[in-house]
This record gives structure tokens, sequence and C-alpha cells, in this order.
């Protein structure tokens, strides 16, 4: 069994959830390799229940039973997180943050001299082994420790390392991203209803898609722009579909909605440095 020392989650909301259902999904981890804490008590049970980790006590009880810390806290919550965590030795310990728009000097500040710091940027398709996870270190940690916590990333998706400005921009991207799909995804499905599908046969036929139209991209490292024009041929149905985008500005929507989203992850790192 792969193993990259104990791992210890702090915040099990929808992407602490993710994560240790991804690590157990990858076999490489056990339940028993996985401690985490949850402020709300109805979500412990329920985590306890579902996958059998070890529910601790305080975030500090956490730190010191794991080798690797990852908090998956709000942004307004870190502060509170971090005087937690100092509350136990943190030497040869790798913290992870995957709150948007904390940067590492912000958590190095408030963390002992020495601390190995590593952003992430993960998403809800790591529970499935199909995340996406982009990671920048902080200063004063290694090209090996990246490496290790690339490593055991990369049992719940794909990983990029990464420059720590462009983490707005992932954010963005894949952080918000998915929400962007399903919205794509229910017009889809919405669309074949209204000309006469059963929902279940619509939604089918969009996810499906959906699924196809990524895996192509992946497995044949074809531009999307020479695919597009693969499927609509000249004088045929898609491309009067895509006309209809098109006229939409469905491509300057898309532009928009990552930017703002990155924005508004500028905009919460400015208001927590500003905090001090």
């Amino acid at each position: 069994m792969l193993n990259f020392g104990k791992v210890g989650i702090i915040g099990l909301g929808k992407m602490g959830e993710a994560i240790v259902s991804g690590l157990l999904l990858s076999k490489s981890y056990s339940s028993q390799d996985i401690s985490a804490y949850e402020i709300i008590s109805e979500q412990s049970r329920y985590i306890s229940s579902k996958y059998g980790i070890k529910i601790l006590n305080t975030a500090t009880d956490v730190a010191k039973d794991a080798d690797i810390i990852i908090l998956v806290v709000k942004p307004k919550d870190m502060f509170k997180a971090l005087q937690e965590i100092i509350k136990t030795p943190l030497k040869n310990k790798i913290i992870i943050s995957v709150a948007a728009g904390i940067n590492t000097d912000y958590l190095l500040r408030y963390l002992p001299e020495g601390t190995k710091v590593i952003r992430a940027m993960p998403n809800l398709a790591c529970s499935l082994g199909e995340g996406m996870i982009c990671l920048s270190s902080g200063k004063g940690t290694s090209k090996k420790e990246l490496d290790k916590v690339t490593e055991l990333f990369k049992l719940t998706g794909k990983v990029l390392q990464i420059d720590e400005n462009d983490l707005a921009a992932v954010t963005g991207i894949s952080g918000s991203g998915p929400a962007y799909v399903y919205a794509f995804i229910e017009s889809l499905a919405d669309a074949g209803v209204q000309l006469g599908l059963k929902n279940d046969v619509a939604l089918t036929l969009a996810t499906q898609t959906t699924l196809g139209a990524s895996k192509i991209v992946i497995s044949t490292g074809e531009n999307p722009t020479e695919l597009k024009k693969k499927v609509a041929t000249p004088g045929g149905t898609t491309i009067e579909g895509i006309k209809e985008l098109e006229k939409g500005g469905l491509k300057e929507l898309v532009k928009e909605a990552v930017s703002v989203a990155a924005k508004k992850s500028l905009k919460i790192q400015d208001s927590i440095n500003n905090l001090d």
C-alpha cells in the first residue's frame, strides 16, 4: 500500500469530504491513515459513519496525529485554524491550505519559522479520483516536499505545479469550473425536455455527451477548435447550433465568469491581509 504519511483534514465540508473519498478510493490509504476534525458535530458523525476515518476532538489533535495537515476551512476561519494547529510542534510536517485567496505569505506569518507550507486548489471531482489539483509552495518548502504532496494528490486526480500568482486564475477555471459545466449540462438537458424527451433520457444524453467530448480532448490532445470543426460540418445541423451559441456570446460569457471568480479570489486575499 502506497502511503505518504498520515493525513489530517481540518474541515469536512464538501471539499474535505471529496479529499477523504478520493484517498480511500485510491486504495493507497485506509480509514485508519486519515484523521479529521469538523466543528459541526452532525457532519462529523456523517463522515465517520460513511468513511470510517478517525474523527478527533480538536484541530490541535489532528495536527498532532498527522504528517500532512490539510486545512479545508473558509478564508475567514483560517486564522483560528492556524492558532489551533500551532499548539503542537509542526517540525517535519507539511501544511496544505485549500482556502481560496489565502496566500502562503499569510500562512507563514502565523506559523513557526521553518514550517513547510503548500497551497492547493482542488475541485470536487477528487471524490472520484478525477479531480484537477494545482499546487504551489511557500518560501522554505523544498521541491522534494512539493513533489511528495504532488504524488499524494495524484491519488485523487491530475496535478499541476504552478506559480502561486496563477492560483487566482486556477480558482476561476478548475475551482469554480465544475459549476459552469453543470450549468451547461442542465441547459442541454432542459433543451431536450423542451423538445419532448423524458427528463432522464435528456439528462443521460447531456452528461454522457459532455463526458465523451472531454475524454476525446484528453486522449487526442487536439485543440478543441479543431475538434469542433470535425463535428460541425458545413451545411449540417451542428453548425446552426454553433451559430446560435456565438450569437448569444457563449465564449465571452464563460470568459467573464472565469474572470469575476478569479477577481473574487484576489479580493478575498486583500480583505484577509487587511485584517491585520
